[in-house]
This record gives structure tokens, C-alpha cells and sequence, in this order.
């Protein structure tokens, strides 16, 4: 592929699914982080119903992202994983027990409330080793000769745990946002109340992780607020506000679709934030996409199986949407 940077088309491939994973497991494990706040019986049926024809599909992107990431960028792989070992562990955990709770919680009724927690604690425990994560690596990562040379706990600091607290609300807010429109009666109204109060919390995580992100490093000082790119950054946290007053005014009025769409916007943005901070850089200050991608052979050959499987995906999870759209009932999904 000649004049194609390959390295640029695999950086966003990654990013996409990184991306795609974030915004359709992310409802669904905000979901289980807001479980036991609804009422058990037809508010926790509802819920749960909500997203069961569709949840282990949208697990799809996150194998997609983890994968391309070590077959495209080798490197960063290796440098990412030992540096996070304990948190990749700990989210794995938490996707089995929930895995195993949307199974259980029909299948024996007798543990019913066991399963419930097992879903909560779950979906609370694989959020926050994600959002602790995106917050180690934002931190900076200790690399020498192109390996990880850090400790076993160096992931662990302050702002890698207000990262992962602010990831925990705003998988809530999807989940919130996500159940206004597919349930009905006093689960979407509790859902109605819940996101007016996660968007507040949201906005402050938001603020937060803003004013924090460039005092760990010049370097992302200078990206958000050097002359002239500041005109140009501030336009994010410009529309952050506009979005998060679109979502607010959508909840009084009661609208159903909106929320979630908003939501959605949120995360885009934020991303957008984060790409800001840390583009072409994969592991921050240490390693570019250019440094750590495959050969361009390797990555010539992955493309031809990529471009065929990910609108297969992308088909197929849309079809899934499609046809459980609509509200939901108590029935159990079995």
C-alpha cells in the first residue's frame, strides 16, 4: 500500500475499538454499578433485561482492541501489560463474575440476591481497574530501552484513582441514560433521577481530571494551553458544557433518546480530550505509535483480515440493536 501510513490507519483502528468498547460495554456495566439502587423484582428484571440479548457482543471491541493492540503495536503491548498486570487481572475478574451472574440470576433463583452483587461488584470492579489504568498511563509509564521498568504497584496514585471514581460515574451515567429508554414505570423514573444526579458528578470528575492532566507534564500543559492550539482545545471543554446543558434540559422535559445520545456525546468528547493529550505518543513520553508498531508487512497483512471482520461486527451488532429494540419486560431472557 503505497503512500499509506499503515501505522496511522492501525492507530485508528485501535482507537475506534477502544472507543467502541468504552461506549457499548460501558452502558451496561454502568447498569450493574446502579443495580442494587433499583428495587428488587421488576426494577431489577427490567434492568437487567435491558441490555442481556446484547452485552456479551459488546465485549467483541474489547477483544478487538486488546488484540489489534499487540499485533499492531508489539511494543506498547509489552510495555502496557506488565506495567498494569494487577489491573488487567482484576477487570477480567470482574467481567467473569458478571458473566456468570447474568447466567445464575435466572437459573437459581435461591442465590438470586447473591447473583445480584455478584453483577454489581462485577461490573464496579472491572470500571475502576479500567479507569485506573487510563489513568497509570496518562501518569507516565517507567520505560527504558523500549521495556517496562517500573514497579509492581507504580500504577497506583492519586490520580490514577480519581480517573478510575470518574470512569465509575460515568459508566453510571450511560446506564442511567441507557434504562430511561428501554424501561418504563418507576425503573425509568428511577433512572430519570439517578442520571440528573451522576451528570453533576460527572462534569465534577470531568473538571477534575482536566485541571490534573497537564500538571503531570508539561508536555500536556502546552498541548491544552499553549498559543495558538489553546483556540483550538478550548472548544472542547466549550462543548462539554453545551452537551452535559442538552442532557440536563432533555431529563426535565422527559425525553427518552436524547439522554443517552448526549451521554454518548460526553464520552465522545473526552476522548477526544484524551487523544489531544497523548497523540502520536502510545505510551506517553516514551514510546510512539511509529516506535512501537509491527513491521509493515505484519500490519499489511492484518489490514486485509481486519477490513473483512469489523464491518461483519459492525453488521451484526447493529442487526442485534435492532432487533431488541424497544422497551423491555420482567420476563427473564431465557
Amino acid at each position: 500500500m503505497a503512500g499509506v501510513d499503515l501505522t496511522l490507519v492501525w492507530a485508528g483502528i485501535i482507537a475506534f475499538a477502544v472507543f467502541a468498547y468504552v461506549v457499548m460495554d460501558g452502558f451496561d456495566l454502568g447498569i450493574g454499578i446502579l443495580f442494587p439502587s433499583f428495587a428488587v423484582g421488576q426494577e431489577r428484571d427490567q434492568a437487567m433485561n435491558s441490555i442481556a440479548p446484547v452485552w456479551d457482543g459488546n465485549e467483541t471491541w474489547l477483544v478487538m482492541g486488546g488484540g489489534g493492540l499487540m499485533a499492531a503495536f508489539p511494543v506498547a503491548y509489552a510495555i502496557i501489560l506488565p506495567a498494569t498486570y494487577p489491573l488487567v487481572i482484576a477487570m477480567l475478574l470482574g467481567l467473569v463474575f458478571r458473566g456468570v451472574a447474568f447466567e445464575f440470576r435466572w437459573r437459581d433463583g435461591r442465590h438470586r440476591a447473591f447473583w445480584d452483587w455478584a453483577f454489581c461488584l462485577g461490573s464496579i470492579m472491572a470500571t475502576f481497574a479500567q479507569g485506573v489504568m487510563l489513568g497509570a498511563i496518562l501518569q507516565g509509564i517507567h520505560v527504558q530501552r523500549q521495556a517496562y521498568a517500573g514497579g509492581w504497584l507504580d500504577w497506583l496514585s492519586p490520580f490514577s484513582l480519581v480517573t478510575g471514581v470518574a470512569l465509575l460515574a460515568g459508566y453510571a451515567l450511560l446506564g442511567s441514560t441507557w434504562l430511561i429508554g428501554k424501561t418504563e414505570g418507576s425503573a425509568q423514573a428511577h433512572a430519570r433521577r439517578l442520571a440528573s444526579w451522576l451528570l453533576l458528578a460527572v462534569l465534577f470528575a470531568i473538571a477534575a481530571v482536566s485541571v490534573a492532566t497537564p500538571l503531570l507534564s508539561l508536555e500536556y500543559a502546552r498541548r491544552w494551553l499553549a498559543m495558538p492550539t489553546v483556540l483550538l482545545t478550548a472548544q472542547v471543554p466549550l462543548l462539554t458544557l453545551i452537551v452535559a446543558f442538552v442532557l440536563f434540559r432533555s431529563l426535565r422535559a422527559g425525553r427518552e433518546r436524547v439522554p443517552f445520545l448526549m451521554a454518548l456525546a460526553l464520552f465522545l468528547l473526552g476522548f477526544t480530550g484524551l487523544l489531544i493529550s497523548v497523540f502520536p505518543y502510545v505510551v506517553p513520553g516514551a514510546v510512539s505509535i511509529w516506535e512501537a508498531a509491527a513491521p509493515p508487512e505484519s500490519q499489511e497483512f492484518m489490514l486485509v483480515g481486519t477490513a473483512i471482520i469489523v464491518p461483519v461486527i459492525i453488521a451484526y451488532t447493529g442487526w442485534s440493536y435492532w432487533i431488541f429494540r424497544g422497551k423491555v419486560g420482567t420476563e427473564g431472557y431465557h
